[in-house]
């Protein structure tokens, strides 16, 4: 964890004595999960040392929300692809299942990739996994999707180049 400087660390502190017990009530009415509840909120004020500047909100409750919110939907989106994940797994025959460990690094290789497709185009989400995921050449895509080879290309270049953005920036 990067060094917190002690004004932030006092003003973080004075947020989680005012806040989090609201913030923990808060998560805990949306996740119905007082355990789940009391990780996110956690997490937010784990988020807020290690800003880079001091968190000096107006409104205290709104600026925690925002950030539980985000927390709260990326566990919802790590719940969904787990359980797509075990329903996949489910539908294979039982002497061909990974073991716990290689299913929980299959898990978080889909987040990952998850995070670096986000924020880009649908067509080339869509794109980069018939091409990587299902092996699919470049002219095959363009069939599938009624579109040329070129824009299957750029595509793709997009999409490498997202994920170095998000691999080494």
């Amino acid at each position: 964890m990067p060094d917190v400087n002690p004004m932030q660390h006092n003003q973080v502190g004075s947020l989680y004595r005012d806040h989090r017990g609201w913030l923990h009530q808060w998560l805990r009415q949306r996740l119905g999960c007082s355990e789940t509840a009391a990780d996110l909120a956690q997490d937010t004020f784990i988020r807020l040392l290690t800003k880079e500047a001091a968190p000096q909100p107006e409104s205290p409750r709104a600026y925690l929300s925002t950030i539980a919110k985000g927390l709260m939907f990326n566990h919802w989106r790590r719940q969904a692809l787990e359980q797509a994940y075990l329903e996949a797994l489910a539908l294979q025959p039982e002497h061909e299942s990974p073991s716990l460990e290689e299913q929980h690094l299959v898990v978080e290789t889909l987040l990952q990739l998850a995070q670096i497709l986000e924020g880009l185009p649908n067509r080339d989400k869509q794109i980069f996994l018939m091409a990587r995921l299902d092996g699919l050449k470049y002219q095959e895509i363009a069939d599938r999707l009624n579109i040329n080879v070129n824009r299957v290309q750029k595509a793709m270049v997009r999409c490498m180049q997202q994920c170095y953005r998000v691999l080494y920036d």
